[in-house]
């Protein structure tokens, strides 16, 4: 064997320099299973219950959709905590939006439909004119805040 090759063998192992003991056994590098384990007993902590029968989950962001398929959802209601886990696959809203309107039934048809209105109006700047309502009025004039506030006050007594 070529001595060189067994130098840098024996160097390897050595934990410290020479005249220091070798290593008993290989270091086994710990996967991320402890973070699953922390964040499992995190929820069981929060009193998550595990929901059964959900086929399909969307979330929406913008233009694009996350799409769960047989995910594993669980939720506490008093902590107002909601997990999803599973396999997501980001698909575009227009790809997506037929097969969504085809499990909604006509009343939760109509509060999208609303909700499309008042993206459209958030969109376009139509909702600038419509939050002008926020201001404060005017004064009229010849009134003052204290004449209208003594006139609440005899109109109350």
């Amino acid at each position: 064997m070529n001595v060189e090759k067994l130098m840098k063998m024996a160097g390897s192992v050595r934990t410290g320099g020479k005249g220091t003991m070798r290593r008993k056994k290989k270091a086994v590098h710990k996967t991320t299973t402890t973070d699953d384990k922390r964040l499992q007993s995190t929820l069981k902590r929060i009193g998550v219950n595990a929901i059964p029968a959900i086929e399909e989950v969307n979330i929406f962001k913008e233009d694009v959709v996350i799409q769960f398929v047989n995910p594993k959802v669980q939720a506490s209601v008093a902590a107002n905590t909601w997990v999803v886990s599973g396999t997501p696959q980001n698909k575009k809203l227009q790809d997506i939006l037929p097969q969504i309107i085809n499990q909604l039934g006509p009343d939760n048809l109509e509060n999208l439909k609303k909700l499309a209105e008042q993206f459209q109006k958030q969109a376009s700047g139509a909702g600038a004119a419509e939050d002008d309502d926020d201001d404060v009025p005017e004064l009229v004039a010849g009134e003052t805040f204290e004449a209208a506030a003594e006139e609440g006050q005899s109109q109350t007594s």
